[in-house]
């Protein structure tokens, strides 16, 4: 069975306590929190005081996907507000085998996000290090995009890769996922799926859930 990460970037902000506490009550198995800086990507969306402030109702993992520039400046600030993993961007990190090293002295799994046009073997030297590996189904920044297919075969490789170095990475994905798309990647080989939209926006969330979690 898939792990599921509900995007709360998705949600309905002015009642995310209540948000909160319908994922404490589904079948999902994390938070995911989108966290924007409107450099790296042209959006802002949670930071800090955010992520704090879901961590205290949280009864499952803080899934944090870090989509700022120089994240290393903030590897402990977002452990001490609740993160259990922490996922930082390729294309951000000019020196990712220290930012991933100070991850996991924060006390936190470490994860590398790839956005679409960034090749797994861009990883290949240090996939053994990461606890996950987050391919991008969507251009970030913004939810409700449509599924870049070339996921699909991005994840096989990842898959291939992560075998070969014998390394136990997870392959979460985010972007577009929906019990379509989400059977095709999880065939594919990945581990976790993030899902905003198709979650939040749908009749009945948590049933959504059973639905991605039964893939």
């Amino acid at each position: 069975m898939p792990i599921i990460s509900p995007s709360l970037l998705a949600s309905d902000f002015a009642n995310l306590q209540s948000e909160v506490e319908m994922i404490n009550n589904s079948n999902a198995d994390w938070f995911h929190v989108d966290v924007m800086d409107g450099s790296f990507v042209p959006n802002i969306s949670f930071g800090l005081p955010s992520v704090k402030a879901v961590s205290k109702h949280a009864k499952k993992p803080l899934d944090v996907h870090l989509m700022i520039v120089n994240p290393d400046q903030y590897i402990q600030a977002f452990a001490d507000a609740g993160a259990e993993y922490l996922t930082v961007h390729y294309e951000a990190c000019n020196h990712l085998h220290r930012t991933i090293q100070a991850i996991k002295d924060a006390g936190m799994k470490a994860g590398v996000a790839l956005n679409p046009h960034t090749p797994v073997s861009a990883l290949s030297e240090i996939i053994s290090e990461l606890d996950l590996v987050l391919i991008m189904s969507v251009n970030p920044g913004f939810g409700g995009q449509t599924f870049i297919k070339a996921a699909i075969e991005k994840v096989a490789a990842l898959k291939k890769l992560i075998t070969e170095k014998g390394a136990s990475t997870l392959i979460e994905v985010d972007g577009g996922v929906n019990t379509q798309t989400g059977a095709q990647l999880i065939a594919a080989g990945a581990d976790a799926l993030v899902a905003g939209s198709f979650v939040f926006k749908s009749d009945n969330p948590k049933s959504t859930i059973d639905d991605l979690k039964a893939l």
